[in-house]
């Protein structure tokens, strides 16, 4: 954690004190080994960050008096379009996604998707929310990505795709392209990136029909979590 990241429903009448007696108060006390007096880094979920001093500190909590001054860094220009991955990864692979700063996830529908992945606790709103809170107190992040699910892969694909890449370029990672992929991408993008095993030709097709251009990274082929943080940082940092 390099982000104390506290939640609005955290703070009182006095919004420049705080008192926690949750997880984040155990990670005080044992991981990080503060004491009264101590500086941590702090934000506010969706807001700023800013520096925080432990006034007190006892079993049944940890206070904190703060301020917050700075934004949070900027998110890239980056819509992540997945495919489900298998229930296991997803929640690593969208942590590594709110880490590097994907401004907005989509979770994807495809043939290679089993259907019993959607309906995964593992997968569900509240550990997926977690994963993405973890990104951003590794990240010193407070901004949370924008996160949605596409079930349907024809109906978005046909109907919502062309217009998400208005204004922006849309890149197919895909292992059998002829393609390199570009580097240092400034403008906003839309990066697709299949399940395992790749999307199948009929999803390739539509995928470029509505705009997209197919890349490869090589003869290589990575698994979807080793392909996203590379892919990520190859485009984008």
């Amino acid at each position: 954690m390099n982000l104390l990241l506290l939640q609005p429903e955290d703070l009182g009448a006095d919004s420049n004190h705080v008192t926690l007696n949750d997880a984040r108060a155990a990670h005080i006390r044992t991981v990080l080994r503060a004491a009264t007096g101590d500086t941590l880094k702090v934000g506010l979920l969706n807001g700023l960050t800013g520096s925080a001093t432990i006034t007190t500190m006892s079993d049944s909590g940890v206070s904190l008096e703060f301020e917050l001054h700075t934004p949070s860094p900027p998110k890239l220009p980056l819509t992540l379009l997945l495919a489900l991955p298998r229930p296991k990864m997803a929640r690593r692979i969208i942590r590594a996604a709110t880490e590097l700063g994907a401004a907005e996830i989509i979770l994807l529908n495809s043939f290679r998707v089993e259907k019993s992945y959607w309906q995964s606790p593992l997968v569900g709103d509240k550990a997926l929310y977690k994963a993405m809170l973890e990104g951003l107190e590794q990240a010193g992040d407070t901004v949370l990505p924008s996160l949605r699910r596409a079930t349907r892969f024809k109906p978005f694909v046909e109907d919502e795709l062309p217009s998400l890449l208005e204004n922006k370029i849309g890149l197919l990672a895909h292992p059998y392209a002829d393609q390199s992929p570009p580097q240092a991408v400034k403008q906003n993008c839309v990066l697709a990136i299949g399940p395992e095993g790749g999307f199948i030709p009929f999803e390739c097709e539509k995928l470029m029909a509505a705009g997209m251009q197919s890349f490869s990274l090589g003869p290589r082929i990575l698994k979807t979590e080793t392909a996203v943080s590379t892919l990520i940082g190859r485009l984008f940092l």
